[in-house]
């Protein structure tokens, strides 16, 4: 074979042990693609004199056809296909003892670590599970090979990043819009990235590595505990601190679905080893981007308690008063000045321009229109505070992990009180904390808490502040301020699947009334 295909799998052997369906797809798998290998964590338990202790290996397997059925060793295993029982050989090709339990670290990297023993060759890929390839890019598969030996710069590549095409868009709104912003990244942003900005890493696992230059640098995954929360970029970061080159090439795409940086020694020692400006591009790239979406919400919070202050404290009464008295009208307009910031806006503006770019900007436009009459501008600025909030809340208090989404069915309808459990700290009192319940406990410390905040600092402005005596004025000073405390307060229950559908809603209110005066009614 020119090329080999592993899947690993860690939890194979457990499947297999417990009779599970999983594992009998997947053997069905490796029965109907010869050419597929199942790499696995194989826990026996083994008999040392008197003591009975676990010993863990990896394991390669494959299945065997009858054209290969020899004399070979192999074990078998009954598989149930339309209600017959088939007998089925499966040969395992390598079987690795290993010094203890595979997965002390991350689990995702760990389970990268212990496979990739079993690839060959001197190019590697890692496909996720939750991503397809298609006929036509699979054949120009052989030019983007070619590129490890072409120049790109001071040295010939290491890591070949490569375009995703997202195709969930479909799905729902949500989904659309996440499609829209992935794709505007991983297409003009990565492009600036790779050139002439030279700080592209590695983002996803369509990028191919050179095998033998990642493996002997310390591999192409670090699975420390929370620290490598993500195996992702910090293959990038690895290949770059070894003098290596990660270059982009969008005549190729492999389609995607969809679903601890800022600590790390790696990002320390880029920012001391890159020049000044590939430093900074470094940075607003890696974990600039979250510690600027923190400091609008921060400069939210700034800009209303200090217009608060000067309210309550009759300093605002005192100086709109010299103003008018004098007849200066500038002193009043900055006094007056308008706070108008969409954040949601500005958040798509990145994803028009990548629009326009790939299929023009009247179709960008289109888009555009479409996306914001579905509250696009809601969702982002939401998305905003959730990013923000739990990026504060590590950097504070430590606990970051990587957050298994299961790849389940994506369209699922959520109760109002789970809602509100999920982002009331993050949006909602920063919301109505008595307004809903299972939508209460999924938000309410994330969001409702920082909304309801929000809410009764522009309700005690408008009480007592001298400039929002004129409507005008208070209405042009405080408009990005509501839309701000609307999103957070309302945007998962706008945006929660059948939210509307009116038995969902009954089922939703029965099930809080019947759960009032017990600790699961508004348990945080």
């Amino acid at each position: 074979m020119k090329f080999t295909y592993v899947a690993t799998c860690q939890i194979y052997g457990n499947l297999k042990q417990a009779g599970d369906r999983r594992a009998t797809d997947i053997l069905n798998l490796m029965v109907n693609y010869p050419g597929l290998r199942v790499a696995y964590i194989d826990e026996v338990e083994e008999r040392d004199g008197d003591k009975v202790k676990k010993v863990f290996y990896s394991v390669l397997v494959k299945a065997l056809d009858n054209h290969d059925q020899k004399s070979l060793p192999f074990q078998t295993y009954d598989v149930n296909l339309n209600s017959a029982y088939t007998l089925y050989p499966v040969k395992e090709i390598y079987r690795i003892k290993l010094p203890g339990p595979a997965k002390l670290g991350e689990g995702k990297p760990e389970n990268q670590n212990h496979a990739i023993i079993f690839t060959r060759g001197e190019a590697l890929q890692t496909i996720d599970m939750n991503q397809d390839n298609y006929l036509e890019e699979a054949l120009k598969m052989r030019n983007l090979l070619e590129e490890f030996n072409e120049n790109h710069g001071v040295r010939q590549p290491t890591i070949l990043g490569v375009r995703e095409h997202i195709f969930t868009g479909s799905v729902s709104s949500l989904a659309w819009f996440m499609s829209n912003q992935e794709t505007s990244f991983v297409t003009i942003g990565q492009r600036v990235l790779a050139n002439p900005l030279k700080v592209r890493f590695h983002y996803g696992h369509p990028d191919v590595f050179d095998r033998i230059f990642n493996i002997t640098r310390g591999g192409i995954s670090k699975a420390s505990c929370g620290i490598n929360l993500s195996e992702d970029i910090f293959a990038g970061f690895n290949s770059t601190l070894r003098r290596g080159n990660v270059t982009h090439h969008e005549y190729i795409q492999v389609g995607k679905s969809k679903e601890k940086l800022i600590i790390s020694r790696d990002i320390y020692r880029l920012g001391h080893r890159f020049d000044f400006f590939r430093m900074l591009s470094c940075y607003f790239t890696t974990v600039g981007f979250y510690i600027s979406s923190m400091m609008v919400v921060i400069i939210v919070y700034v800009f209303l308690y200090g217009r608060l202050y000067l309210a309550l404290s009759g300093l605002e009464f005192a100086i709109m008063k010299q103003a008018r008295m004098r007849g200066n009208r500038a002193l009043q307009a900055a006094m007056g000045s308008q706070s108008i910031v969409q954040l949601g806006l500005l958040m798509a503006l990145p994803m028009f321009m990548g629009i326009g770019l790939e299929r023009g900007f009247r179709s960008a436009l289109g888009d555009f229109i479409i996306m914001q009459l579905q509250l696009c501008s809601v969702f982002f600025t939401f998305y905003l505070g959730t990013k923000s909030h739990y990026f504060g809340r590590t950097i504070l208090h430590g606990g970051a992990k990587y957050r298994a989404t299961g790849r389940g069915f994506v369209v699922r309808h959520v109760r109002f009180a789970e809602n509100y459990r999920m982002y009331s700290r993050s949006h909602f009192v920063k919301g109505l904390e008595l307004m809903f319940a299972e939508n209460y406990r999924m938000y309410s410390r994330s969001h409702f808490v920082k909304g309801l905040e929000l809410m009764l600092l522009l309700v005690v402005y408008q009480l007592y502040g001298d400039v929002a005596t004129d409507s005008t004025a208070y209405i042009l000073l405080t408009s990005s301020m509501w839309f701000l405390v609307i999103t957070w307060l309302f945007a998962p229950f706008l945006f929660n699947p059948s939210g509307f559908e009116w038995q969902k809603i009954v089922d939703d209110w029965t099930k809080w009334i019947s759960s009032r005066g017990k600790r699961i009614a508004w348990n945080l």
